[in-house]
């Protein structure tokens, strides 16, 4: 079977080059007879994996010294409690709310100190972003939180909130790597790696070394610390080791296509072709005001539910996968990650003309 044109929201597309490489070397690492799934995450050989792997991240994004790189488990979800636990000196922080994500990390956040939401985008279904210059920032607050891009709605910060001196803390979850970022505008800068770097399983969380310390919340259990994961290198306990590995393959390839600048083009070349045909067609339409627009995750819909379900079981059956919406919005997705070929998007688009022609 050939493969289809995977455009789920994550677990997402891998690069081909990754997954025949990962294939390759799967029942014998480097000669060393076993798999990375099988090896000891204490053996010298691992120790090689994990030591390359940040070392091209932190090239990639160019993060600075003063940065640790944390290689977490418990997906981004946990994060909504994790920040508050090591951040929350004051117990008070400061919320930006413009999607589902955004929503539970608040929601989190208030079993452990005043979480103050600032802006919102609910009022309009999470269509935009809400203007960021000139916030009520708390006095007090801890830090400032966002999710940049959002997965579910598919609106991304063209730029950053004004936090008026404070923490800014960015689930960048669904744009991860999908281009260059200035990492010292971050306090912490976290995501979920199973939309655009990896399988599913693991966190990368990007940590500006004073927030790192033992000042915790009381209550604060000893894996929810940073510095239980700074000091022992992200290996206090076993890691996700198979994660860590196709993680660093996944740094290569990026290095490959560019680095973080030609993502960017790569990227906005693949968002530009199916917008440029939403924006004309008749049948469909994007969901969000056209500044906010994600270049990761495209929702749209036909305005008839019926005629939704009947594109989506189409799609699929012409090996178009995974284009159904979330079931929050409904409708349809296209998240089109780093990994998703340009030939893949002009596909889609060929698809949904032939479609549009035959439902006028």
């Amino acid at each position: 079977m050939s493969r289809v044109y995977n455009f789920s929201a994550g677990p997402a597309v891998l690069p081909e080059a990754v997954l025949k490489e990962a294939q390759e070397e799967m029942m014998d690492y480097r000669g060393c007879g076993m798999s990375v799934m099988e090896m000891s995450h204490r053996s010298k050989m691992f120790d090689e994996i994990i030591q390359e792997a940040e070392a091209d991240l932190r090239k990639l994004m160019n993060i600075p010294e003063n940065y640790k790189v944390l290689f977490l488990q418990g997906g981004a979800s946990l994060q909504f409690a994790m920040i508050p636990m090591n951040l929350m000196k004051n117990r008070v922080a400061d919320y930006i709310v413009t999607g589902q994500w955004a929503k539970k990390a608040w929601q989190e956040a208030q079993k452990y100190g005043k979480a103050n939401k600032i802006a919102s985008s609910e009022d309009q279904t999470f269509s935009y972003i809400p203007d960021c210059s000139d916030l009520p920032i708390s006095e007090d607050a801890d830090y400032v939180y966002i999710c940049e891009n959002n997965t579910i709605y598919g609106t991304k910060y063209k730029k950053l909130p004004n936090t008026k001196g404070k923490l800014l803390v960015s689930d960048v979850s669904s744009c991860f790597l999908s281009e260059p970022v200035n990492v010292n505008d971050y306090g912490i800068i976290y995501g979920g790696v199973q939309k655009n770097i990896g399988p599913a399983g693991m966190v990368i969380a990007i940590v500006r070394e004073d927030l790192i310390t033992d000042d915790v919340l009381p209550f604060t259990p000893t894996m929810m610390k940073y510095k239980t994961h700074a000091d022992a290198g992200s290996m206090y306990n076993t890691p996700n080791c198979y994660c860590i590995y196709m993680c660093g393959k996944v740094f290569k390839w990026i290095q490959s296509m560019g680095g973080l600048e030609g993502m960017k083009a790569h990227n906005e070349k693949k968002a530009a072709i199916l917008y440029d045909y939403l924006d004309q067609s008749r049948l469909f339409r994007g969901t969000v005001v056209k500044e906010d627009r994600s270049l990761m995750n495209v929702p749209f819909v036909t305005g008839d539910k019926e005629m939704d379900a009947r594109f989506v079981k189409a799609a699929e059956a012409a090996g178009f996968l995974n284009l159904k919406g979330h079931r929050t919005v409904g409708g349809m997705r296209a998240s089109i990650y780093n990994a998703m070929p340009v030939e893949g998007v002009q596909k889609l688009v060929e698809f949904m003309k032939a479609f549009e022609e035959e439902n006028r």
